[in-house]
């Protein structure tokens, strides 16, 4: 399998962009933006669609239209994006214009294909090193912006109380959630970016409560599935994203099962605990 450089390619840029995914999941899903992301999947697809049409690479138009995206939501505020009337317009005026272009570029129908539903065996070289170069300074400006975003993230009225730079904040973790988006569209496509963003993420939320082990459970969480949905797409030669989607799916579970497991063991503890007392 790895004498293949194509599996070469997307062994590297899975791995890259799971870490990524799952180390930037985990704020995601403490600041309550797992909408914003679905929805920047699907603003980003359109710009995909536009770079398209003008001849660029796929990458240069996912950027753009996220980044871009991220910046107006930044503007408006989060809470007033949040309105459910306020994402449906949005998406469809941009669903609108990715069918647009996607409709004057129908000699690239196989690229847009890919970057609905994922295409990571496709990936070249030179994509590994874009990927490679984005997930390194995105992590870079996470480690860096670490504590601010941690308390911001876990203890808004915390932070706030504290005169931390909320707004610089909030638009700066918008920014890089929207090029991580950009990222995580080209393994898994526009379709099934939650997979990556949120789900190792969400099961990690059950394995520990120390912030920093969540961080370290949701990147293994998320590699590991990429990892094992790379394995049997290339043996059974069906779509890695669904292996993907259905590992991820299924550490979820067993991350709840054992959650739910363990405190009602807890619970039995403590009633065991209490009856002797009274015993005693």
């Amino acid at each position: 399998m790895f004498r293949y450089e194509f599996m070469q390619h997307a062994f590297i840029a899975g791995t890259l962009v799971a870490i990524m995914c799952g180390v930037i999941g985990v704020f995601v899903i403490a600041r309550n933006l797992s909408f914003i992301a679905h929805t920047f999947s699907h603003i980003g697809f359109s710009g995909a669609a536009f770079a398209v049409y003008l001849g660029w690479h796929p990458l240069y138009g996912l950027l753009l239209f996220t980044t871009t995206s991220a910046l107006a939501v930044g503007r408006l505020g989060v809470k007033v994006f949040r309105r459910d009337v306020s994402i449906s317009v949005v998406l469809s005026i941009f669903l609108g214009l990715g069918i647009l272009f996607l409709s004057l570029s129908t000699k690239q129908a196989s690229t847009m294909f890919s970057l609905l539903f994922g295409s990571v065996v496709g990936i070249s070289i030179h994509d590994v090193w874009e990927l490679a170069g984005l997930s390194a300074i995105v992590l870079i400006i996470l480690c860096f912006g670490y504590r601010m975003l941690k308390f911001d993230s876990f203890d808004p009225l915390g932070a706030q109380a504290a005169g931390l730079p909320i707004r610089l904040i909030s638009v700066g973790f918008l920014l890089l959630m929207s090029v991580a988006v950009a990222e995580a569209v080209q393994i898994v496509g526009a379709l099934l970016v939650f997979t990556l963003m949120t789900i190792p993420a969400a099961a990690a939320r059950y394995l520990s409560q120390s912030i920093f082990k969540m961080i370290l459970y949701s990147a293994a969480i998320a590699v590991l599935g990429v990892w094992l949905g790379l394995i049997l797409g290339y043996y059974t030669n069906a779509p890695v994203s669904f292996y993907i989607t259905i590992f991820e799916g299924l550490f979820y579970f067993a991350a709840l099962g054992w959650y739910t497991l363990r405190e009602k063991m807890q619970a039995k503890q403590t009633i065991l605990a209490s009856v002797q007392k009274i015993v005693e």
